[in-house]
């Protein structure tokens, strides 16, 4: 924080407005308008992108250069050095954990990822061919009533519970949904399996087999886990805060982020990139969408390229980009749409048209395609994405609670009709 102030000039005005100026431990700094009320006064700031809404230690991006930190950690060395739930460990208590810390909670993690048996039966209404994000959205949701033994939100035990929970039975959630799509028998979760294992065990495994998952294919999904842990005031943790700001119940919360994601404009994006590449189909007809790409009359799109935050690079698209090279070498996969995608990414980093405007594959590119070649149909994209996200949305909902809790109440600008009489 610092004494700068900016002055506000309004015409017909009299006296300049004194507004308040902060500074962060890093990225630029803010203006206070809260005091813009008094003078009659709103700011207006559609899709809220030049407003802070809260103040936050958890995570901070630098779109221009292509940073991305978790509690000042660069996602990079997280994603070389660390693992998916160490660095839940760091996002929920703001420092990594000692050996012996780790290894407590991931215990805690791992003994928390089973759930009610009857949450079985409740999977049941829903039918048989439901989107796995809508089986998500409820499921998350119904926690509540199972599981309200510790959902106080001014104790930060039982906040801390909720967040061991939500982190602990999201994989859970998210096979059962993809098992119900199938038809085929929920799995349970095998405690001697980590994290990620788990999932993938839980996802593809049988009640005839014995657990068997390729390391290489489980530290895939642990990077898309981690990569995707936390993403600064995003639309879907924006809308964890504000519906946190209401005193609601951390699963509530959670299942109002998960609503957000859906959207193919947030978590959809991934989803979007399979549907381009099945679009396109083969790679000779790459040129002839390429030139529809550039044509900015042509309503057809490149998805996975560039970066609404991101004007250079997304740094995780790097990491991502060699766990890609990883998997497909593991699997030996001989796919068209895989082949496409290859040469779609050539063509982005040398093409002058794309190198220009820096339209770059982003995360959800390479994203897609592990997904897809570990055989995750597109429908469950999103749900591993919000399995993934969790920890960020428990991490910022905490992290606000924790302070002076204000319930969010966004102003408008009013162009309707003003105030008119009843005719007759």
């Amino acid at each position: 924080m610092t004494d700068k102030k900016a002055q506000l000039t309004v015409e017909g005005l009299d006296e300049k407005i004194d507004l308040p100026v902060y500074s962060g431990s890093t990225g630029p700094d803010v203006v206070d308008v809260r005091g813009l009320t008094k003078h009659g006064f709103f700011t207006y700031d559609p899709g809220f992108v030049s407003t802070a809404a809260c103040e936050s230690k958890i995570t901070y991006i630098d779109g221009d250069n292509g940073v991305l930190l978790h509690r000042g950690y660069p996602i990079e060395q997280l994603a070389d050095k660390s693992d998916y739930l160490e660095t839940c460990y760091l996002l929920l208590n703001g420092e990594l954990p000692s050996p012996e810390e780790k290894t407590e909670f991931v215990d805690i993690i791992t003994h928390h990822t089973m759930v009610k048996e009857s949450m079985s039966r409740f999977f049941r209404g829903f039918n048989y061919n439901a989107h796995p994000m809508s089986m998500m959205c409820g499921a998350v949701g119904a926690l509540a009533s199972f599981y309200h033994d510790a959902i106080d939100i001014h104790n930060p035990e039982h906040r801390a519970i909720s967040a061991h929970r939500l982190i602990a039975k999201m994989p859970t959630l998210a096979a059962m949904c993809y098992k119900h799509y199938l038809g085929q028998p929920f799995m349970y979760p095998n405690n001697k399996l980590g994290y990620a294992e788990n999932f993938l065990h839980m996802m593809f495994g049988t009640p005839c087999d014995d657990p068997e998952v390729s390391p290489v294919l489980a530290k895939a999904m642990d990077k898309i886990f981690l990569l995707h842990a936390d993403h600064e005031q995003n639309a879907s943790t924006s809308t964890v805060r504000l519906a946190g700001s209401s005193g609601a119940n951390p699963f509530a919360c959670i299942a109002s982020g998960i609503t957000a994601l859906w959207g193919p404009s947030h978590g959809g994006a991934n989803e979007a990139v399979l549907d381009m590449l099945n679009e396109i189909g083969s790679v000779d007809q790459i040129d002839k969408y390429v030139a529809k790409a550039k044509d900015k009359d042509d309503p057809f799109r490149l998805m996975g390229f560039g970066h609404r935050v991101y004007k250079n690079f997304d740094p995780r698209a790097k990491v991502m980009k060699e766990t890609c090279a990883e998997v497909l070498e593991e699997l030996g996969i001989n796919d068209p749409l895989l082949a496409v995608a290859k040469r779609l990414e050539e063509i982005a980093l040398e093409d002058p048209y794309f190198v220009e405007k820096k339209l770059y594959p982003n995360v959800d590119f390479y994203s897609g395609i592990i997904m897809k070649a570990i055989g995750i149909p597109t429908e469950m994209f999103t749900v591993i994405f919000a399995t993934g996200r969790t920890v960020g949305w428990i991490a910022h909902w905490n992290e606000m609670l924790s302070g002076e809790l204000k319930i969010g109440r966004p102003r408008q600008l009013y162009t309707g009709h003003p105030k008119r009489d009843y005719p007759g």
